[in-house]
């Protein structure tokens, strides 16, 4: 804001001029062809505003080098009359030429450029009027895209060897992964719904947030599983860090910002709109989700990068609101070309570059690393952009935006994989800055498109099949031609047992187990119809159609209470009983079962016939 104020209050060149001191004016008359040398302020000021009207000023911004051009035409066509240094470096990759100065950066010699633009990165209201006739536009900056992702990563390794008293830089090949959460997306959402109708997911009444047996449960559903996080595999130590939970840790909160799930004491329920959702249509619901992300106050994306202290009481305060930077990361999103692979740090550039701005706190002195005196990010160079915005956006698109299959992510684990924040005071032993940092690409999927409005349709990206493979009558599938995509893979092993690279084997339980997980029969026979030119054999058809079947002769009711009685005459008096009888079922001579729901009005029931259940 102060610095639209400033630039309104620079209407004319000589405004601007006498704005210099006497020394400065004089090293300005000299970038200029004229004989002329006087020595007061008033005629040292009219005689350099001369030379900057008409042809002398085209004559000057013909004598600039290309950069110091470009620089002109950004100020120039710009909105507001501001050289704005950061977006220039990222649509250019340097800094135009501003002239000399000495090693402590003084006795500057400037550079034409510097008739141009003035302090603070001004340039006169009077000056771009005139420059606007002749300074052509500056070509739209340009996302890249990646025509084939890398298959391994080159993770830098130093360490400082005491003995030769040097420091030794070793590469390590790790390889990528990539995961296609488009297809994910919409299995994840189903599981995460059942989970919740039957009762499983608690979080916080106070924060919202899912506990940590929530979190356990809901990863271990996942399709492909979490990123990092291995549910109960927890080693870390004191003072160690940990990638933890993102998937897992992001569903309970969308279907609450959805509205999809509401807090029932610590427990998760499902609302209409959640009970409808079980029917719907994955691909819209998803939708809902991701456009009730982008208003909610449930959580700051910024919380979950735990490293950046003083994000709560007065640092609060500073903090812009969430939904303002999440618009701005999304209409980024927008730009970038469905299913083609980006670099995160490309993405990143070219947001700079393109104006999509967006600042995560007003006063980031209030921000810091393990101590606020000395690890403030109010320091130059502490709260850059990749430290603050940066994380934020890594945070948005690996934890929200790949949760619900917006984009596709390809990532390495996030120990070494950014260094950017080495010289950060409190940062020495960190192995990472964020659980984000290892996302490098990702790619906007059909259902990302859809969710940012961009199509009006959802029509599922269809895999293409590269490997051929013969399914056989003993259940049997053999892997030929091409190897499977990484994908086809995960699928393949969610139904079959392998067992060698190109053999695998359908598996009874293995289905059933998938069956119960949300998954649906149709996606194991599409995958198999597509990929054999055979029609499927009949033993493995009846195979599919009676785990079909069977999977839905089952259902589950919810937890319950199963009550003993003292004799079979009780419980059979309880269970025809007219206060009791609704409220349970015979299990046995004497035995009954009450839902976990209906316990309360079966206890209050039982104590107006004279008895009561023990709960101690």
């Amino acid at each position: 804001m102060t610095r639209h104020k400033e630039a309104s209050k620079l209407p004319t060149v000589i405004e601007a001029l006498s704005q210099l001191t006497v020394d400065d004016l004089k090293r300005h008359l000299a970038l200029l062809p004229t004989a002329e040398k006087p020595t007061r302020k008033p005629e040292l000021v009219a005689e350099i505003a001369r030379h900057l009207e008409g042809e002398g000023l085209r004559r000057l911004w013909e004598q600039l080098d290309g950069t110091q051009r470009a620089a002109v035409s950004e100020v120039v066509h710009s909105p507001d009359g501001l050289f704005r240094a950061e977006r220039f470096q990222a649509r250019y990759g340097g800094q135009p030429n501003w002239g000399t100065s000495n090693e402590w950066g003084f006795n500057r010699t400037p550079s034409r450029l510097c008739l141009f633009i003035y302090r603070d990165g001004l340039m006169p209201a009077e000056l771009r009027e005139r420059l606007r006739a002749f300074v052509p536009e500056p070509a739209a900056p340009k996302l890249k895209v990646t025509d084939e992702l890398p298959e391994v990563f080159n993770l830098r390794e130093e360490r400082f060897d005491f003995e030769a008293r040097r420091r030794e830089v070793k590469v390590k090949q790790i390889p990528v992964t990539q995961s296609a959460m488009e297809r994910n997306a919409s299995h994840d959402l189903h599981t995460v719904l059942r989970l919740i109708e039957r009762g499983r997911l608690m979080v916080s009444d106070k924060t919202s947030l899912p506990s940590s047996a929530t979190v356990d449960e809901v990863a271990a559903l996942l399709r492909g599983g979490d990123y990092y996080y291995v549910p109960n595999q927890s080693k870390k130590r004191k003072y160690e860090q940990e990638a933890g939970p993102i998937k897992a840790f992001a569903w309970p909160l969308l279907v609450q910002a959805a509205g999809l799930a509401e807090q029932s004491g610590k427990r998760l329920a499902l609302t209409k709109a959640g009970l409808k959702a079980l029917s719907s249509s994955a691909a819209d619901t998803l939708r809902l989700c991701w456009q009730r992300w982008m208003k909610t106050k449930l959580l700051d994306e910024l919380r979950r990068v735990e490293v950046i202290k003083g994000q709560t009481g007065k640092g609060a305060r500073g903090l812009t609101a969430a939904a303002i930077r999440r618009a701005v990361i999304a209409d980024a999103l927008k730009e970038c070309p469905v299913n083609q692979w980006v670099k995160a740090d490309e993405f990143f550039r070219y947001m700079r570059a393109a104006g999509f701005d967006f600042e995560v706190t007003r006063d980031p002195w209030e921000l810091y690393i393990e101590e606020q005196e000395y690890g403030s990010l109010g320091y130059e160079g502490f709260g850059k952009w990749s430290i603050l915005q940066g994380r934020y956006a890594l945070c948005l698109l690996f934890e929200y935006a790949a949760t619900l299959g917006v984009i596709d992510v390809a990532y390495v684990a996030p120990e070494g994989a950014r260094q950017d924040f080495r010289d950060l005071w409190g940062a020495d032993d960190l192995e990472f800055f964020s659980r984000y940092d290892g996302l490098l690409y990702f790619r906007l999927t059909t259902l990302g498109a859809y969710c940012l409005g961009l199509t009006d349709e959802y029509v599922p990206t269809q895999v293409t099949a590269r490997a051929t493979i013969s399914v056989l009558p003993s259940l049997k599938i053999s892997v030929t031609g091409e190897a499977l995509l990484p994908e086809e893979t995960l699928l393949l092993e969610t139904y079959a047992e392998k067992e060698s690279e190109s053999s695998w084997y359908l598996n009874r339980a293995k289905v059933m187990a998938a069956l119960e997980n949300g998954h649906q029969i149709a996606e194991l026979r599409e995958f198999l119809q597509a990929r054999d030119d055979q029609p499927l054999p009949e033993t493995v058809e009846g195979f599919l159609r009676e785990a079909e079947r069977n999977a839905g002769r089952l259902r589950d009711r919810g937890p319950a209470v199963l009550v003993e009685c003292a004799d079979a005459a009780l419980a059979e008096t309880l269970a025809q009983h007219e206060k009791t009888k609704p409220l349970c079922l015979r299990a046995g001579e004497k035995y009954l079962v009450v839902s976990a729901e209906g316990e309360e009005r079966f206890r209050q029931a039982l104590h107006n016939l004279g008895y009561c259940l023990p709960k101690v």
